[in-house]
């Protein structure tokens, strides 16, 4: 605390009482504060009344009306700083289990069915709601591990001179990459007893194609007061973070900036069997990242910014396609070409790795597999046994072990989750070389590049083996982003060429081919020298993690000439196009579509890619 920070206390706390609430005001106040509205709130849902009955609820609420900052909201007079504890989350709880394709809901007691514990740090910016740890949160649970988002406080004349607060969190599968969205509300102040209300939470949306569930319930719960550690850098922080988000206008919005362009905003969309296996899509164009709202089975999501969206194999692309171009930039061309049996010893465990290169594993081309069919190895028993398995070592022996010699390197492709996991532990290894053992590869790209993007707390973490923040990182998928961190990932790949500040952090070269843009006329449309692996020869393509589509005017007769669609792309149906007009368009679904042509279409009204 500085020393003016002592006696405005003094000034606003002439006894200073135990109680007294932490200053409200920091370095830097987020855009959006104060809040101006009078508090008078026509507040049908989660009453003042309601927080503090002990009754269990016996449904979901409307997730805006329950959980949202409403219009009137009243700057809070009070800041929420200290720890918020949950009682026993196996009470007061709910569930409706709406798909289960591997029968997680079995045991008598589920743990799927209710929170894991639940103790954290807070901090307060104006009417912001800070959680101190905003990436994954590893629980112990059997079942659930955490990811905070930042909410809001604000006040209300009906809530009897409490604050109320609201949050968002997400529940990550323990070692897997679902993420089932849901919000917490509560009412507090430090000089009333109780100092603090039940807290209310649901969660009634995810993006995740095998398990999907309501879950809700009324928790008591204790609000222990206190100052912590940093929090005018946490508060800082957050202000920081809100500023440099992208601008954004809704998706609606694109109708009225582009009025004679004849688009069909229905068509970004169109195809998709059910809407509601879409979490939220949005496209960045000439500067403004127009955003969807987030809906759930409960209205529209309160936090929709602020939404968890896991990567899946976007991850492929997004970490460990961008640390092969950072390894590039670092150390030359000459890092693609070395052999992964020098960094990973345990290669002798099976197949054949005698020559395979970062460059052929990139390709998914190791020439080891157990069949060549489409997906057959990324479905197969051999390849859930390495995607659920925890420990280091029985991780990496599932990625060898079962997988045959079959072809000679940079012959073949076949998709394999569990080619980008060596490959990742063989780039974590290079660079322990190069900069010393205590050098972990997800850490360094975040910060070369994430962190200096401006991407959000929440996703400057990522899934590692043992269930541990200490672990390996995945590389072929465990990331979790929010729409602002896709639209400036897409940016820097697509239209920055991959440098920060004026500074050149991929290499160049790599980026171009990994983004299918260095063709010459007579290779149809094929980048040289590296060509990639073909899946379907001058149609979809896969080089350096990332996917290639070829748009010929043969096939899309409504287009003037043949290009390229670089884009990533992660299970159960997320996609992020990276344009060749300079556009960024993803969508984030669950039902296993992945369906994007239409909207391509629809951009090009806007931007056509043929001149």
């Amino acid at each position: 605390m500085k020393p003016w920070d002592f006696l405005r206390l003094l000034v606003l706390c002439p006894a200073l009482a135990a109680w007294c609430a932490p200053a409200l005001s920091a370095t830097t106040r987020v855009p959006g504060d104060p809040l101006s509205g009078s508090g008078k709130v026509n507040r049908s849902v989660l009453t003042y009344s309601e927080l503090f009955s002990d009754t269990a609820p016996s449904v979901p609420v409307d997730d805006s009306g329950g959980f949202a900052l409403p219009a009137n909201a009243a700057a809070p007079s009070q800041a929420f700083e200290g720890i918020l504890t949950l009682s026993d989350p196996t009470t007061s709880r709910s569930a409706q289990i709406l798909r289960d394709d591997f029968a997680y809901d079995s045991a008598k007691d589920s743990p799927w069915r209710h929170l894991a514990s639940f103790s954290f740090q807070f901090v307060q910016n104006g009417s912001y709601l800070i959680p101190v740890q905003q990436g994954l949160v590893i629980t112990g649970s059997t079942a659930w591990n955490y990811i905070l988002g930042p909410g809001r406080v604000w006040q209300e004349t009906s809530d009897n001179g409490y604050m109320r607060a609201s949050f968002p969190f997400a529940l990550v599968e323990r070692n897997q990459n679902c993420v089932h969205n849901g919000a917490m509300t509560f009412l507090f102040n430090r000089t009333k007893k109780p100092n603090i209300s039940n807290v209310r939470y649901q969660v009634t949306q995810e993006t995740c194609l095998y398990f999907k569930l309501n879950m809700w319930g009324q928790l008591s719960a204790t609000y222990t007061p206190g100052s912590v550690a940093n929090n005018e850098v946490l508060e800082n922080a957050e202000a920081a973070e809100v500023a440099n988000r992208l601008p954004t206008k809704p998706f609606s919005a694109l109708m009225m900036d582009y009025p004679n362009s004849g688009i069909n905003l229905a068509n970004f969309t169109q195809g998709f069997h059910s809407p509601a296996d879409i979490t939220t899509y949005g496209l960045l164009i000439n500067g403004v990242h127009y955003v969807s709202n987030c809906q759930t089975r409960y209205g529209t999501y309160a936090f929709c910014n602020d939404m968890r969206l896991p990567s899946y194999s976007i991850a492929k692309s997004s970490f460990a396609g961008l640390a092969m171009m950072w390894l590039g930039q670092q150390y030359r061309s000459a890092v693609y070409g070395q052999l992964i049996r020098t960094y990973v010893p345990e290669y002798v465990d099976g197949g054949d790795w005698t020559n395979v290169t970062f460059n052929n594993a990139a390709n998914m081309a190791t020439g080891n597999y157990i069949s060549a069919s489409s997906d057959a190895d990324e479905g197969s028993s051999q390849e859930r046994a390495f995607l659920t398995a925890e420990p280091y070592s029985t991780k990496i022996a599932d990625a060898f072990t079962p997988f045959p010699h079959k072809a000679a390197p940079g012959t073949t492709w076949v998709y394999q989750s569990h080619a980008t996991f060596i490959l990742t532990q063989a780039m974590n290894s290079y660079v322990q070389q190069h900069q010393g053992s205590g050098t972990d590869i997800f850490n360094t790209i975040r910060d070369a590049v994430f962190k200096p993007l401006n991407m959000s707390q929440g996703s400057l973490s990522t899934l590692r083996t043992d269930n541990g923040a200490s672990g390996k990182s995945f590389g072929s998928h465990g990331l979790f982003f929010i729409q602002d961190d896709i639209a400036k990932l897409g940016h820097f790949l697509n239209n920055n060429g991959g440098v920060i500040n004026h500074v050149q952090v991929l290499d160049p070269t790599r980026l171009q081919e990994s983004l299918f843009r260095t063709a010459d006329a007579s290779t149809l449309g094929v980048p040289v020298p590296d060509r990639g692996t073909p899946v379907v020869p001058n149609t979809f393509r896969y080089h350096n993690l990332f996917w290639g589509k070829y748009m010929t005017t043969k096939e899309f007769p409504q287009y003037r000439c043949n290009f390229w669609v670089p884009f990533m792309s992660g299970y159960g149906g997320n996609t992020v196009l990276l344009l060749p007009n300079g556009a960024i368009y993803y969508i984030f679904s669950d039902g296993n579509e992945f369906i994007w042509y239409t909207a391509v279409n629809e951009i090009n009204k806007i931007a056509p890619f043929c001149h």
